[in-house]
């Protein structure tokens, strides 16, 4: 059937408050024949009964606004709505229940944010796979007590309906949970049942809250997935049949690897009685990597289809499946070779799975929030193998991951409007957004009393509104985004938005600067770089001889070397400094601008202010620390003392930003475990020692001695 009217017909009759003609009524909806439209649009319905906004009524009232559903699943994209409005007449059409649902979202928006007469619009999502990357603490990726203080939050459906509904909110379509191994949580298998180490008691405990989750999610229109890393099997298993010992210790990356027939059987067994167990689960998902070291690219490729494809093919139904293609995937004739190998099995895949595989690459590595510009992929370069000729069983996706940024709040809409105008290709269908080693669950980083957030996601709430929405749909103008900061704090929301803004620009430059690798390799908001030799805040000779990864930007060795001609029309490092140094203080100056009053009076304003001002002392400190590696480096090749002397000033003038920093982040914030603090050493992540605490103010030595060591140096 082409059309369809939700429900016979659907009819919401809305009064709005504020200085319109009706001000004085109450804001009314009323709702005919709702029963059996579909889950998504009751979810829809029971978040405008919650509205400030609006409030439901019977038909008998005199509307502003009546309003008809209408779902065509031919003119109009799954996920896309179209409102038209003529009078009180409103017609609302889409392509699915999830249209209509995001339509009447829409209508509440428009009325939270003030809009006094409703606006005529046409959505269709510009990507349609909008997906969080949620890394779960159980067989987390690593070990410590940064993962697991998040375990009984994350058993709580409470914290999943509160995450569920600010993904509905901000349009985030799909909901992807990684764990090395979450199976033996989940499902005993008739053929291996000492696999899991439950209960019965305790298996019907585990499985009522997966089927929660995913009937909550389904409720809301979001898809679910989980993602594993390979070759990892339970504890109990590994304990009782000597295979995959690394499992033993969630060692998530080892030499071992496990390919024996048993190994191979469990997990084809464990896919299938997972996929049949879940109904509402949407899809699975797994990686070549982590314990398939000892394997050449054809062997992991063979290892992935002789266990996940087979579990699929045995299982009842079919699911839809991501598959993250080999990490390590070599140069030259290599790279084609494993991408057209990867194509193969894609192909199988998507024979027995439900539509087009997806496949995530890792958009500049581990540090996504950097340049816009492609540079590189986990791994290195990416083959065009992968979409030329353009595939027909696949589509692309990239992997945005944050390492960078977990205690500071943040948002950017230009960064993310430019990265959507870039890399959306005929061939690329989605993105994921999320960390590897940072889960949004427990908030134990906020340490005054008095917030109102109650879990870790909310204290980044621009962040997942600003990528999610423009996601959703890239011309969402920065008034939506502002409007969202002054229905917060009404008289300092301006002031806020736009030096927010302006702030979070600064570890995008850090991260686009230092061209980092995988995780630990930058940590932007401590300015660190970790388990490499010159690990610790980043030295001033390592910003000295760092090639910058966005293109159009030059090192401080390049430039100095090679001078101005053979660099002309490429950003100099004294250029960027001064560009880095001017919004940062921009963003200070608006800050000035609030009553300092009623900041302290606000802990939820406090923590906002406080956070920005933050992120532009630690653009400050890159920025005077970057004109002293200039002049560093000036004076190691000319000897010019009066540049050494420069060096200095310079130097003196960033530890001057790192102590402001100190001072601004120790009144609201206590030492906490991350994973991506500063005190690491390679011996640390090779036994995994992952339970140290993070400040600024740990660190104030290490600035300190840098000064001292740059003193001694001799001509």
């Amino acid at each position: 059937m082409k059309k369809k009217s939700v429900g016979l017909s659907l009819f919401l009759l809305l009064w709005f408050f504020g200085n319109c003609t009706n001000s004085n009524k109450t804001v009314r909806i009323s709702i005919e024949n709702i029963q059996n439209v579909g889950s998504e649009i009751e979810y829809a319905v029971s978040q405008l009964q919650k509205s400030t906004s609006i409030s439901i009524s019977s038909m008998n009232e005199d509307p502003d606004y009546i309003i008809r559903t209408e779902i065509d699943t031919i003119k109009y994209a799954p996920e896309s709505f179209e409102i038209t409005i003529n009078d009180k007449a409103l017609e609302l059409h889409a392509g699915s229940p999830v249209g209509i649902m995001y339509g009447l979202l829409d209508i509440q928006d428009q009325t939270e944010q003030g809009n006094l007469k409703l606006e005529e619009k046409s959505i269709t999502p510009a990507v349609d796979f909008r997906a969080i990357k949620f890394n779960l603490p159980w067989r987390s990726y690593r070990n410590g007590k940064a993962l697991e203080i998040h375990k009984d939050v994350c058993r709580d459906l409470n914290f999943w309906e509160s995450f569920l509904d600010m993904m509905v909110e901000n349009r985030f379509n799909k909901l992807t949970l990684w764990s090395l191994h979450p199976f033996a949580y989940m499902v005993k298998t008739e053929k291996y049942p000492e696999a899991c180490g439950l209960s019965d008691t305790e298996l019907a405990d585990w499985q009522n809250f997966w089927h929660g989750l995913f009937k909550m999610a389904k409720d809301r229109g979001i898809e679910t997935y989980l993602v594993t890393w390979n070759i990892h099997v339970s504890k109990e298993f590994a304990k009782i049949h000597q295979v995959a010992t690394h499992s033993l210790n969630n060692e998530y990356n080892t030499e071992e690897t496990d390919t024996s027939e048993i190994v191979k059987d469990y997990t084809r067994e464990t896919i299938k009685t997972v996929i049949d167990t879940y109904p509402n689960l949407t899809g699975i998902g797994t990686s070549l990597s982590e314990a398939m070291q000892g394997m050449s690219a054809d062997e992991k490729e063979q290892w992935i289809e002789d266990t996940y494809l087979e579990g699929m093919k045995m299982a009842s139904r079919k699911i839809k499946f991501i598959y993250r293609s080999n990490s390590s995937p070599g140069r030259g004739d290599k790279l084609r070779t494993t991408a057209e190998r990867s194509r193969k099995t894609i192909d199988a895949f998507n024979r027995v799975s439900e539509g087009k595989v997806i496949l995530p690459f890792k958009f500049n590595w581990s540090h996504g929030h950097a340049t816009p510009n492609l540079v590189k992929v986990h791994g290195g370069d990416l083959s065009d193998a992968y979409w030329n000729p353009t595939p027909e069983s696949y589509t692309m996706a990239w992997t945005v991951r944050n390492e960078d940024f977990f205690v500071l709040r943040w948002g950017q809409p230009d960064f993310i409007r430019e990265h959507i105008e870039k890399n959306l290709h005929p061939y690329v269908s989605g993105y994921f957004l999320g960390s590897e080693s940072y889960i949004p669950a427990k908030d134990y980083i906020t340490s005054l009393p008095g917030t109102s957030n109650k879990y870790a996601f909310e204290r980044q709430w621009m962040y997942y509104k600003m990528w999610g929405r423009l996601l959703y749909d890239p011309t969402t103008p920065d008034s939506f985004f502002k409007n969202e900061f002054t229905h917060r704090y009404p008289q300092s929301g301006s002031q806020l938005y736009s030096a927010q803004t302006k702030a979070s620009r600064v570890p995008l430059v850090v991260a686009s600067y230092m061209d980092a690798t995988w995780d630990f390799t930058l940590y932007s908001e401590g300015f660190a770089k970790l388990v490499t030799e010159d690990m610790g805040v980043i030295p001033l000779k390592t910003l000295a001889r760092q090639r910058p990864m966005e293109p159009s930007w030059v090192g401080v060795r390049d430039f100095v070397r090679k001078g101005e001609l053979h660099v002309a029309g490429k950003i100099t490092p004294l250029e960027l400094a001064d560009s880095v140094e001017n919004f940062c203080n921009e963003a200070l100056a608006e800050l000035a601008e609030l009553d300092e009053k009623r900041v302290a009076q606000n802990v939820d304003l406090l923590y906002e202010a406080s956070d920005i001002k933050a992120w532009s002392y630690i653009g400050l400190y890159f920025a005077n620390k970057l004109r002293s590696a200039f002049y560093y480096q000036k004076f190691k090749t000319s000897k010019d003392i009066t540049y050494h002397q420069q060096s200095l000033k310079w130097l003196e003038e960033a530890i001057k930003d790192w102590e402001q920093l100190v001072a601004v982040t120790e009144k609201v914030y206590d030492p906490i475990p991350l994973m991506h603090h500063l005190g690491y050493s390679y011996s640390d992540t090779q036994q995994k020692n992952y339970d140290k605490e993070f400040h600024w103010k740990y660190h104030m030595d290490e600035v300190y001695k840098e000064l001292e060591w740059l003193k001694g140096l001799k001509e």
